[in-house]
């Protein structure tokens, strides 16, 4: 199963080298229930992951105590590549979950055919940036929702696979914002609400033109 990048609302295969997708797929599958911890902040690192199914939040606990969404990984999506010899962050389970690790000390070799990985995880955060740098709740939520359709492959209908309360910390806001938001963009025959999760973009260049 290969990586996969987000690119301009596409899918496409990352250029892992076939070293590391070795590597990985020797590996056996790791299941993590909902809610049940990958990594914790302060750990030592030193794994990286691939999600094989299911899906991953990292996130930091702030000094305030609120916790901050940093991104999501879905079945395709590698983690916890870092250079620091300890965690920053935390990585937990969305749902029923499967996890192939490798373990960086014992193949050096993989940080080179990684390399693609670092750089979508950067591109990864730079757009979370532009996304919660937005000023009105709407443009963030708006700007969300666009995002969950590319990761869908591109399509107006598709689930959130996370809780809304994933989605207020990832954007920054507070849970009955995301609803408000969610709510007023309905209202407007923007989207339809389908469900707790599911969710169909109606008039996908109203939702462009809120985020321009």
């Amino acid at each position: 199963m290969p990586a996969f990048e987000f690119s301009q609302g596409q899918m496409k295969p990352m250029l892992v080298t076939s070293a590391a997708l070795g590597v990985v797929e020797s590996k056996p599958v790791s299941n993590f229930v909902d809610g049940q911890s990958i990594y914790s902040d302060g750990e030592r690192a030193g794994q990286v992951y691939r999600v094989e199914f299911g899906a991953v939040r990292v996130y930091r606990v702030l000094a305030s105590g609120r916790r901050q969404i940093l991104d999501f990984h879905l079945g395709g999506n590698w983690f916890g590549l870092q250079n620091e010899d300890f965690r920053r962050s935390s990585a937990e389970a969305i749902g029923t979950t499967g996890i192939k690790s490798i373990s960086l000390r014992e193949t050096r070799y993989i940080w080179q055919g990684l390399l693609p990985v670092v750089l979508e995880n950067f591109s990864s955060a730079q757009e979370h940036q532009l996304v919660i740098g937005r000023q009105s709740a709407l443009e963030r939520v708006a700007a969300f929702l666009l995002e969950m359709s590319n990761r869908a492959g591109g399509t107006c209908r598709f689930d959130l696979f996370m809780p809304r309360i994933d989605i207020a910390d990832y954007l920054g806001l507070t849970i009955e914002t995301v609803s408000r938001a969610l709510t007023k963009l309905k209202n407007g025959s923007i989207i339809r609400l389908q469900g707790t999760r599911g969710v169909e973009i109606v008039n996908y260049r109203a939702l462009q033109n809120l985020c321009l």
